[in-house]
């Protein structure tokens, strides 16, 4: 494979590098509306999925 002739400045790389930071995920609303979480999860609160109980929550003491 080729190689550069030339040594890339620390500016040049830093530059590239800029647009690879992580985003942050955005919160929304269940479908129960209860709690805010995120979109194609189950609901923390219920334990819901598009209106249809999933996963039935312990009890907490």
């Amino acid at each position: 494979m080729p190689n550069p002739k030339r040594q890339h400045s620390k500016a040049r790389s830093r530059r590239r590098r800029t647009h690879q930071k992580l985003t942050t995920t955005s919160a929304s609303m269940t479908g129960s509306g209860s709690k805010a979480g995120f979109s194609h999860r189950i609901c923390p609160v219920t334990g819901c999925y598009k209106g249809q109980q999933v996963v039935e929550l312990k009890k907490q003491k």
